[in-house]
């Protein structure tokens, strides 16, 4: 059997600046880049657009199933209409968060995943990359900072795109997703045993992709 493609997987928390420093590692590396988040931020948009009850499991699975959904770089398309924007918006995003612990929603998601695993490599950040979808991923990190840092960055994130935001709030909303992910009966947000934890509160994302491709340097070696 053919050797897989290998997978660097990047977990950790929301706003921890998995999804900046995985685009930076894969652009190193060649390799494919997998935003899990944004597949949940896609079935959380649809459901709320097709006016879906975000508490009925069966509705938002099954949304989950029959969406079309196609990435181009950056740009993210739902049935075949452009959603970059709308996806993250933070209505969105705590909707994510609410239809992302659901088991048939995660179950309906994995195989579109790991369909992302090609050559040369994959990596993929996310919330259970490492746990759940890609176990067998060549190097695991665990992508973490504080909830005030992950409150400024995505604060700044939001002014750049035109969308209103306030700190406080974004502070109580991290803290509390943090609660929910890590809470969830499914793929709880949790660093797996294997994983390297990197915080990258005093970091700069140039810094965090270094400290990555050297501990991806390192795997690919050990024998």
């Amino acid at each position: 059997m053919p050797e897989r493609p290998p997978v660097i997987a990047i977990d950790g928390p929301s706003a921890s600046g998995k999804g900046t420093v995985a685009q930076g590692v894969a652009q190193a590396l060649g390799f494919h880049y997998l935003d899990s988040g944004a597949l949940y931020r896609l079935v959380a948009y649809a459901a709320l657009t097709r006016n879906a009850s975000l508490e009925s499991e069966s509705e938002v699975a099954a949304i989950a199933r029959i969406m079309k959904v196609s990435f181009s770089g950056n740009t993210v398309y739902l049935d075949g209409r452009e959603v970059s924007l709308e996806i993250r918006t933070e209505d969105v995003s705590a909707a994510a968060s609410r239809v992302a612990a659901f088991p048939a929603v995660r179950a309906a998601l994995i195989d579109r995943q790991r369909g992302f695993r090609e050559p040369p490599g994959l990596v993929a950040d996310g919330r259970d990359m490492g746990s759940v979808v890609f176990p067998d991923a060549v190097l695991k990190i665990f992508l973490t900072a504080s909830a005030e840092e992950r409150a400024r960055r995505r604060y700044n994130q939001l002014m750049e795109k035109g969308l209103s935001a306030n700190m406080a709030l974004l502070v109580q909303d991290i803290r509390e997703r943090d609660a929910r992910d890590s809470a969830r009966a499914v793929a709880p947000l949790r660093k797996c045993a294997d994983a390297i934890e990197i915080d990258t509160t005093a970091m700069t994302v140039a810094e965090a992709v270094s400290r990555i491709l050297a501990h991806y340097a390192q795997a690919v070696q050990a024998p």
